[in-house]
């Protein structure tokens, strides 16, 4: 009998031992939450909560493997997996279906979000365009990693998805930033932000022609959501409701008003952080953004101790990453930010972004795997 534990507990070493026990412990935390999160917004709708389980469960297979994918195989497989997943990008705008425009494939069994498969290949790809000669990378190194996220985003907004199309165009100014690109470049690129923000916030809409409807609206109403309390502002107006609500312990799990009065719409989905805010309170919401805060953490240091530039900046790509996805769902959920339809990774209903997050994960563990740089070289 001792001779089977020991076999057995060997074994169990042996397909772990490329695991970050620590992310992995993180990861599943928020997944727990998520699940509590989903079962009260939809009043304890278990085939809900166990249909998200189980992409919950197919991610962290898909975790699993990634992890045990050797960084240099990886890396040699990116342009493929890259050109792989430009496929359905092209398909989603000929066959793809969604409410405002052509964002997912109805494969029978589930819906398949195209666009979500970048938030992973693009770091990939990046990285390898970017770390093909010395680094800092050089003037043909940078237009070639530019071309690398044009192409995605720009098939992105064809669909349109602005809010996806900006993730994952952010994804690759970290895989430039963190190449070692100049400051002046990030500093340009900014105040070339901030000045297309405010003209999107104050100049006439009729100065903006090529822009959808409904994006018009989500800019006119964060401009001043009040205007339209009823119509476009409803959403924001009851979301920060909804979180003015929860105070600091929050009214309860399975007790928020709004969101069980169906004030707060896309509840499972876009504002299900409004849902938290509202059931748990301060403490819930400070409790989640350390959890976060640890997951994009652990990844930068993962990849601070990479052993080449290729593991250093995939690896810290797709923490950074992690961290706009935050930002921008919290600001929207709280009107800080416009809407712009971004859920909040692992809490927010939804698969193909749940399995292509902890894919994303697997790889970080991957880089971890593979071993620290050698040092006093």
């Amino acid at each position: 009998m001792n001779t089977i534990l020991r076999w057995l507990f060997d074994m169990f070493l042996r397909l772990t031992r490329t695991l970050d026990w620590l992310l992995l412990a993180a990861l599943v935390a928020l997944m727990v939450i998520g699940l509590a999160l989903l079962s009260s917004a939809t009043n304890q709708d278990m085939a809900v909560v166990q249909s998200q389980a189980a992409r919950y469960v197919v991610g962290l297979g898909g975790l699993w493997v990634l992890s045990r994918v050797p960084v240099p195989l990886l890396r040699r497989a990116t342009p493929f997996v890259y050109g792989l997943s430009l496929l359905p990008l092209v398909l989603v705008l000929f066959i793809g279906t969604g409410r405002s425009g052509a964002h997912w494939i109805n494969l029978g069994v589930f819906f398949f979000q195209p666009a979500e498969l970048m938030k992973l290949c693009l770091p990939m790809m990046a990285a390898w365009t970017l770390v093909q000669g010395p680094l800092p990378p050089r003037p043909l190194q940078v237009l070639a990693g530019v071309a690398v996220i044009a192409l995605p985003t720009g098939l992105i907004l064809l669909q349109p998805d602005f809010g996806t199309a900006m993730l994952v165009l952010a994804s690759g100014v970290f895989a430039l930033y963190l190449a070692g690109l100049s400051w002046w470049w990030f500093i340009a690129g900014g105040v070339g932000a901030a000045v297309a923000a405010l003209l999107a916030l104050f100049a006439p809409m009729s100065w903006f022609p090529m822009l959808q409807a409904y994006q018009r609206d989500r800019i006119l109403t964060f401009r001043d959501p009040e205007n339209d309390p009823l119509g476009a502002g409803w959403n924001i107006i009851q979301s920060k409701i909804a979180i003015g609500s929860g105070g600091w312990n929050g009214q309860g799990w399975g007790k928020g008003s709004q969101s069980h009065l169906d004030y707060v719409p896309e509840h499972t989905t876009d504002f299900i952080f409004a849902v938290l805010a509202e059931e748990f309170g301060w403490i819930g919401v400070v409790t989640v953004l350390a959890l976060y805060g640890f997951i994009i953490g652990r990844c930068l240091w993962i990849a601070a101790e990479a052993r080449d530039g290729y593991a250093r900046v995939l690896g810290g790509t797709l923490g950074l990453a992690l961290f706009v996805y935050v930002v921008i769902n919290g600001g929207m959920v709280s009107g800080l930010l416009p809407v712009v339809g971004v859920p909040m990774p692992m809490l927010s209903f939804g698969g193909t972004a749940a399995v292509s997050l902890l894919a994303g994960m697997g790889v970080v563990m991957a880089v971890r795997a593979q071993g620290p740089a050698k040092r006093g070289r």
